[in-house]
């Protein structure tokens, strides 16, 4: 009996306590109202007329491509003449321009190094140009986002219609540096240099693509090299805070594609102090092995208490008075805003990984993109796009309210091992309901993307090309659609 009474109550209580930690937690913050977003592509008439340019190019004799170079060619000299305002005509003619040739290359192998070559030159002379102009100017920002985003979407369309055995590594300034420096993906690093990379997480896709400016980036990593000549990366992940990676770990955390940005030896603080990159890398290097620096998932780059991963390369600058992200990074998509304040997000002015390649303090050394997935960035990041359409149109990040409870244990497991020092499977900083919110959209994620693999594969059978990324998001659109019915 009194076995059986002790059953009873032991159930009570857990029946009790299942029904407490069912109760919903307010997070105790405001919900941001997002101003109006300053900037949409809106040329899907222009995009489409590529496509068919592309399927006529096939049968094109290869002047045509010809006397675009050269018009490409007589522009760029006109842009090296003097100082461009970001309203200068020029530009749209320069970025019409280099979209036309598009079509041309995808058919012609034999140009892909061309395009690739004056991509590299068209890109440094717009961000040259870019130095003398605000930065904090909407037309500045429109001007760099289409110009930069634009032409490397348009050299990689072009080279996702090929065999994909391109280069890897792309070359791009010889930027000099005094630093000491070390080998990465076999691209020299400096130390102070900063790599944005993308990693293969929908996660990732989410972080790079809810921004004004959709970008290709997610993430932000410090160099620092030491007296040996041993290379480290400083940055912050959101399982675990800001660690300190080498090399090996490095490359072998996945990634889609990364980019060296490194300061311009031309800046003052650096004319003044060549060594100054390096300082840099070695206070964050020092502040990570001195303190442990949670997650900062509020994304509020001015308090170091807490670090995410943009913040770890402002902080180090900042610190030897370089402001990096001239032009601070904006989120007014309100869907976006919804979604990202589900995951604690409580800053929208903030330091965004893809915008830092818009600063004019710092030069492009190398891409680097993984042939292999290439094509699985773009398809992410289409989906990506999809989702947060619907977003805007009020889908809410939603979780299995009944698996509440057991993720609550287990976050209190979690908060044990963050306490011994070790990582847990609920990030630090992030709480039940955000650990399932997260799972909700990984979830979304992999089932869209599921279905719109299978309407890309459906795509190259039928037109015999790969479809370029405004067909994606179609494609995308009608697999979400087929999945959701909104």
């Amino acid at each position: 009996m009194k076995i059986k009474k002790w059953l009873k109550r032991t159930g009570i209580a857990l029946v009790l306590l299942y029904a407490i930690l069912l109760i919903p937690w307010s997070d105790g913050s405001s919900m941001y109202k997002a101003p109006p977003r300053s900037f949409y592509w809106n040329r899907d008439t222009q995009w489409l007329a590529l496509e068919q340019r592309f399927q006529q190019a096939k049968k094109d004799t290869g002047a045509t491509a010809e006397q675009l170079f050269n018009r490409a060619n007589e522009m760029l000299l006109q842009l090296r003449q003097g100082n461009h305002p970001p309203t200068d005509s020029l530009y749209k003619e320069l970025e019409n321009n280099f979209f036309a040739l598009a079509p041309y290359v995808a058919v012609v192998p034999v140009l892909q190094q061309k395009y690739i070559e004056y991509y590299k030159q068209l890109r440094y002379d717009v961000k040259h140009q870019s130095q003398l102009w605000d930065m904090n100017s909407i037309t500045t920002r429109n001007r760099l986002y289409t110009m930069l985003y634009g032409m490397r979407a348009a050299v990689e369309e072009t080279l996702l219609q090929g065999d994909g055995k391109f280069e890897a590594a792309l070359l791009c300034s010889n930027e000099a540096s005094v630093t000491p420096s070390a080998k990465i993906f076999g691209i020299e690093v400096h130390s102070g240099d900063l790599l944005v990379s993308r990693g293969g997480a929908e996660v990732s896709a989410l972080i790079s693509r809810g921004n004004d400016y959709p970008g290709n980036f997610s993430h932000v990593a410090l160099v620092y090299v030491d007296s040996t000549g041993n290379a480290y990366l400083i940055e912050a992940h959101i399982e675990k805070g800001v660690a300190i990676a080498n090399v090996q770990q490095y490359e072998a955390d996945k990634k889609l594609r990364f980019m060296v940005l490194r300061p311009r030896t031309d800046l003052p603080a650096l004319k003044s102090n060549p060594m100054l990159p390096h300082t840099a890398a070695r206070y964050a290097y020092e502040a990570a092995l001195q303190r442990h620096i949670p997650y900062d998932f509020k994304m509020d780059f001015v308090d170091s208490s807490a670090m995410f991963c943009s913040e770890v390369g402002s902080y180090a600058y900042r610190h030897l008075d370089v402001q990096l992200w001239k032009g601070l990074s904006t989120i007014s998509s309100q869907g976006v805003v919804n979604w990202l304040h589900a995951f604690g997000v409580e800053h929208f002015i903030t330091q965004m990984p893809a915008d830092l390649e818009y600063d004019p303090q710092l030069t492009v050394v190398a891409e680097w993109r993984d042939p292999a997935t290439l094509a699985k960035d773009h398809i992410d990041n289409a989906v990506m796009d999809v989702m947060l359409e619907h977003a805007d149109k009020g889908a809410a990040v939603g979780y299995n309210h009944w698996m509440l409870p057991v993720v609550r244990v287990l976050k209190g497991w979690c908060w044990m091992l963050n306490k011994m020092g070790k990582v847990g499977k609920i990030p630090e900083g992030m709480s039940a309901t955000q650990a399932l919110k997260n799972q909700f959209v990984v979830d979304m994620h992999k089932a869209v993307k599921k279905e719109t693999e299978a309407l890309v594969d459906g795509f190259i059978k039928e037109h015999q090309y790969f479809p370029p990324y405004w067909q994606m998001i179609t494609l995308a659109r009608q697999a979400y659609q087929k999945l959701y019915g909104k």
